[in-house]
């Protein structure tokens, strides 16, 4: 018989502009929380069923958590296109902070636009992403409703 793991949330939380909806939506549903941080931002301790784990300083030491952690019945919350494609690898389900799923069908394009537009920058041209806005957090809060739901599904199925 296979043993399932429960689905966790595993947050790149530097820098998570969503951090109360996702502390929200895994109280709602009993998810575990992996806040995962280099510590360069202090994050309070937001309780309940909610882990900090802070790494050692250095380039993507938390990234390289949340991938080496992450499993299948696991949701990686990240901005971050390669980290994304890091925890699609372990089949892991993954979404942005503005509500945008990541699959193995759109990383692809997502990691080319990203090199294209870091190539763009060091010309001078181009500009970051847009602010959040609410929209963006209604968005990713139904995104995050779904997703974690088919995590469960994914649980039960082992």
């Amino acid at each position: 018989m296979n043993q399932t793991t429960a689905p966790r949330f595993l947050v790149d939380a530097d820098a998570c502009p969503v951090r109360d909806e996702i502390l929200r939506v895994a109280g709602r549903l009993g998810f575990e929380t992996v806040l995962v941080s280099n510590g360069s931002r202090p994050i309070r301790p937001p309780g309940g069923n909610t882990r900090i784990v802070i790494v050692t300083d250095g380039a993507d030491k938390a990234d390289d958590w949340i991938a080496e952690a992450a499993t299948p019945t696991d949701v990686c919350l990240t901005n971050d296109i390669p980290l994304a494609a890091r925890c699609l690898e372990k089949k892991a389900f993954c979404l942005s902070f503005k509500g945008h799923a990541w699959t193995e069908n759109n990383i692809g394009s997502a990691l080319a636009g990203r090199e294209l537009s870091r190539h763009l920058r060091e010309m001078g041209m181009g500009g970051g992403p847009a602010p959040m806005a609410a929209s963006d957090k209604s968005r990713f809060l139904n995104a995050l409703d779904a997703m974690a739901q088919s995590a469960l599904r994914a649980a039960r199925r082992g």
